[in-house]
């Protein structure tokens, strides 16, 4: 009689291991519902702060706690099985201080379960990294298009479509991977760029608006499903289900409205009732 093993969740090191190989898939989710169905496809899935522009109605990801990051960082473990989860680190929690960092990163892990977080910045969060890496927490980085930072950006334009400004996230990228990221993502930079990064650095590279040249992609699932009102540019839509899930709610409102809505009777029948 054989003994099935049980299932092993990825880890950091698995997806460090990856680069060059087989692309890494991921996807974010914020529901244990959600995250049941990505288990079976991805190997990574992040709890974005995007969350709040897609759950919450935000025009920004920045008012996003720490709180709400670890609610649906739980909800999301206890969905998954077999996928990496990455919680992101929001505005706020990390940026005073490297002991800020870690204690929110601590945080995080304890109370989640996941196993890896993510933070924006390039060079001026490389010692941070180095930091929290020394000390266990795995750690995704996040160069190129940092929403975080939009208030000082002015919009979520593409980085580097002129090449006189690749030399910043160059260093950038550089710089998060010699401080110990297991892994970086890379936001809204041309293709070319995108190549050059991947080629540069000996951990994985995510991409998302960056190009098949990096070595995995990530997009935000309620923008590959068509369920966003704002979706950017560079998001292929592999599903449209606003419209069908609206259908759903008018039939169901019309029904009851018309007072035709299935009633207790139909699966509960008084006994004795002929049919």
């Amino acid at each position: 009689m054989s003994v099935q093993s049980e299932m092993r969740r990825l880890t950091a090191p698995d997806i460090h291991a990856r680069k060059g190989g087989e692309p890494i898939v991921m996807l974010t989710s914020y529901h244990a519902h959600t995250a049941a169905l990505a288990d079976k496809y991805c190997d990574v899935i992040l709890v974005g702060d995007s969350l709040g522009m897609v759950m919450h109605g935000m025009e920004t990801t920045v008012p996003v706690t720490l709180d709400m990051m670890i609610v649906q960082g739980r909800a999301v473990m206890r969905g998954s099985k077999r996928a990496l989860v990455v919680v992101d680190m929001p505005f706020g929690s990390y940026e005073a201080s490297r002991e800020q960092a870690f204690m929110s990163a601590v945080r995080v892990l304890k109370e989640t379960g996941c196993g890896a977080i993510k933070l924006e910045g390039g060079k001026r969060m490389a010692e941070t990294i180095r930091f929290l890496v020394e000390r266990g927490v795995p750690v995704m980085a996040h160069v190129g298009l940092t929403p975080q930072a939009i208030n000082v950006l002015g919009s979520f334009r593409a980085q580097g479509r002129d090449e006189a400004d690749w030399g910043r996230i160059e260093e950038d990228t550089l710089a998060v991977s010699e401080a110990g990221a297991f892994s970086v993502v890379i936001e809204a930079v041309a293709e070319p760029l995108a190549r050059k990064l991947t080629g540069a650095v000996p951990i994985p590279t995510i991409g998302i608006g960056a190009s098949v040249a990096c070595d995995g992609q990530v997009l935000v699932m309620e923008d590959m499903l068509g369920l966003s009102p704002r979706v950017p540019k560079f998001v292929k839509r592999f599903g449209d289900l606003g419209p069908g899930i609206e259908k759903a709610i008018a039939d169901y409102a019309a029904e009851v409205r018309a007072r035709s809505f299935p009633g207790p009777e139909h699966v509960y029948p008084m006994k004795g009732k002929k049919p």
